[in-house]
């Protein structure tokens, strides 16, 4: 038997984002100090006094995450020059919030019951308290934003409409084996990447930037979300059951046909094979076949080329902001998304 091409062997995936520290990759010692006073402040930004609905919004604070979008906000707004002022860590909580309002919604929509190792909030009190919880999230993150001013409220805004937009195109080509390259973008770029982009504009906005930098930090957390994306969609054909928190192949039985699946519904050895599979829910039997399938093709390979091409424009984007320590950090961070990946 022949070797088994980099992209098939499963001993070779580490899920290296569930043990790195993003502040470590980073490499800004200020900022790791900043993080550790938003914490509290999360937590308090959800807490009204009223114990039920206190022990709902702070269920998912309370079990902790990588902060990433926080993260590109305090760093966005400091460049790692400075401790971070209170209206740059209200930022980072305004854009963290509108975050976990989202994974409310998307555990209801999943119905996952599960979520950053705990009980998900739709499992533990219901469907109608998940989603009721998630809109006082969001309320708050608007709240937040409105009181740093009209720029980040209008920003948040429109971000939250890029979202819902994003959801809703990848609902509308659920289960369509038909589905293009240029749909996945459309449905990544707001459901995932725009988050990420408005994220870092929020810290260009709460410290005053504006121009070239402001632009600048935009494109470069849209660029870490498309990589982020699609290293998650990558993990979903190949990871080891147990390590993504889900199973693996948990897109394809859903109908959510991502790019290394389109480009192997296109291959012209599996591809007719792998349509006749698709198109409805799976079994688990019929989710291991389709995604050995998608193994089988290049799918996996010219993801990660993808993926490497993003890498390679975000650190063309960090280099060209006006600060050396910044620029290497953000250049740190979108390589280590991809660290351990078979490239």
């Amino acid at each position: 038997m022949g070797q088994i091409p980099r992209w098939q062997d499963r001993s070779l995936i580490r899920l290296s984002w569930e043990t790195m520290n993003p502040l470590q990759s980073l490499g800004l010692p200020s900022v790791e100090a900043d993080m550790a006073l938003f914490e509290p402040l999360l937590a308090e930004s959800v807490v009204i006094g009223d114990t039920f609905l206190d022990g709902i919004t702070t269920h998912l604070i309370a079990a902790g995450g990588k902060r990433l979008r926080p993260l590109l906000s305090v760093a966005s707004a400091t460049m790692g020059a400075h401790a971070a002022t209170r209206n740059d860590l209200l930022g980072g909580v305004a854009v963290e919030l509108m975050h976990l309002a989202s994974l409310y919604h998307d555990d209801v929509m999943d119905e996952a019951t599960m979520r950053r190792t705990v009980e998900s909030v739709n499992a533990r009190y219901g469907n109608i308290v998940a989603i009721v919880a998630g809109d006082f999230l969001m309320a708050r993150s608007a709240a937040i934003a409105a009181d740093l001013g009209t720029p980040v409220s209008s920003l948040l805004a429109h971000t939250l409409a890029r979202l819902t937009q994003g959801q809703v195109s990848e609902v509308r080509t659920s289960f369509d084996a038909n589905r293009t390259v240029e749909d996945y973008y459309e449905a990544i770029s707001g459901k995932t990447a725009a988050l990420m982009a408005a994220a870092c504009r929020v810290g260009g906005l709460t410290s005053g930037q504006s121009g070239q930098d402001l632009e600048a930090l935009t494109e470069y957390g849209m660029s870490l979300g498309l990589i982020f994306q699609l290293r998650d969609d990558i993990l979903d054909i190949t990871a080891v059951n147990g390590e993504l928190g889900k199973p693996v192949g948990q897109d394809l039985a859903e109908g959510i046909y991502t790019l290394p699946v389109i480009i192997a519904l296109n291959d012209k050895e599996v591809g007719d094979e792998l349509r006749r599979l698709l198109g409805h829910e799976l079994d688990d039997a019929e989710r291991e076949e389709a995604r050995i399938l998608v193994t089988r093709t290049s799918g996996i390979k010219e993801s990660l080329a993808e993926a490497q091409r993003h890498v390679v424009r975000a650190g063309e984007i960090a280099s060209s902001l006006n600060n050396d320590d910044l620029s290497r950090g953000f250049e740190n961070l979108a390589s280590s998304l991809l660290e351990d990946l078979p490239l």
